[in-house]
């Protein structure tokens, strides 16, 4: 079966990264079509996956785009599905890996009648999209695509309250390589040396600066925690959210943080670096579709405190795998993360059997075989029919 994928962005988001581990088994018949160019071509050429910057001019619609908005981006869309039509033609099913792509890959499709498979790495709701966007890409993925693949039964249900076809939608969560994450405790502690941290404890939050991401909060917890409790914030802010970024500082400064708080920015080495924390946390205030932060900390053998909410309470058993935390509550995190230090058997317990957990449902041969299958059970179907 030789594919066609589709991706807006030429950054590394999560999105990017699990299209990258789904294209590398399929390598030698498939194409990385990319809206933008970015530091994410170079991963795909780095894996040896083909990989094409489709020439187009910016497209100005975003998550909150209105119906004028919306219409009017279409005409700076059409350029770019005029050239992706004739490269769609060469192969056997187009696999659409975002929103914008999906609109793209929709047309494409309905022009070539080349099979479309809608990978759905988001929550439809208010709270990230307007209204426009969310009717939009229920309707093209209900009559174009054949098949929907969600990150997590929550962006399923939200994809079939929002009036998606019960039918199309199956559930597949990201993959991944638990031996990637398995870090020798010399490196772990060599890291722990660099960032000056060796005589504390760490708790660690990953992921790029923004608003919903909930930095903030992990700083107000800070605060009320123990003065032996340090943090490290990697990330940064890609999509203009500066103002943040320098919000978390002035709230450093204002409680006195200083000397707790490590602003890292965007890290390569992010197994090393959770492996030289004792805690990781994820406080993002709006229900995350998958959390793949969650289930790297689980697999580098760390525990993890996760905002209950969304797809990180299909990832974390309270209590068993991890712990979960009413989103946006500062006194309850800080609670969660004094018992962690004050306990170390019991997240050492608890760390354990998240690692086996994960290493178990998220292993990427086993994802990377759900996917084979029902893209083959598709291709089986277009041909009986």
């Amino acid at each position: 079966m030789k594919i066609l994928f589709l991706d807006q962005s030429g950054k590394p988001g999560g999105a990017e990264l699990c299209l990258l581990d789904i294209a590398k088994t399929y390598q030698n018949n498939c194409l990385v079509a990319l809206f933008s160019d970015g530091e994410f071509k170079q991963i795909l050429q780095d894996s040896n996956v083909p990989v094409q910057i489709i020439p187009s001019q910016l497209i100005k619609i975003s998550k909150k785009s209105n119906l004028f908005q919306g219409i009017n981006s279409f005409t700076q869309i059409i350029p770019l599905i005029t050239r992706i039509i004739p490269i769609a033609r060469k192969y056997d099913l187009i696999y659409a890996n975002t929103q914008k792509a999906l609109v793209v890959g929709g047309i494409v499709s309905l022009c070539t009648h080349i099979p479309l498979v809608y990978h759905l790495h988001d929550i439809l709701s208010y709270t990230h999209f307007s209204q426009t966007n969310i009717r939009l890409a229920v309707t093209l993925a209900n009559h174009f695509s054949s098949l929907v693949i969600a990150n997590s039964q929550a962006s399923k249900n939200a994809f079939i309250t929002s009036g998606g076809n019960t039918n199309l939608v199956k559930v597949v969560y990201n993959g991944f390589n638990p031996q990637k994450y398995q870090i020798g405790q010399s490196i772990a502690q060599k890291t722990r040396q660099e960032l000056e941290v060796t005589n504390k404890f760490v708790v660690g939050h990953f992921s790029r600066i923004a608003p919903w991401k909930g930095q903030h909060i992990l700083i107000s917890a800070l605060a009320k925690c123990p003065a032996q409790i340090t943090a490290i914030i990697v990330g940064d802010a890609l999509f203009g959210e500066r103002e943040y970024f320098q919000q978390l500082h002035q709230q450093v400064a204002e409680l006195g943080l200083e000397h707790r708080v490590k602003f890292l920015g965007f890290r390569h080495n992010i197994p090393q670096l959770m492996t030289a924390c004792n805690l990781i946390t994820h406080t993002s205030t709006s229900p995350e579709p998958f959390g793949r932060v969650i289930v790297e900390a689980m697999l580098c053998g760390k525990p993890v405190i996760a905002a209950k909410a969304g797809g990180a309470m299909e990832l974390v058993k309270h209590g068993k795998t991890g712990f979960l935390v009413t989103p946006e509550n500062t006194e309850e995190l800080a609670q969660i993360i004094t018992d962690c230090y004050h306990n170390p058997k019991n997240m050492i317990a608890i760390a354990n059997q998240a690692r086996t957990t994960a290493s178990q449902n998220f292993h990427l041969n086993q994802i990377n075989q759900q996917i084979s299958q029902l893209l083959c059970q598709l291709k089986l179907g277009n041909h009986e029919s």
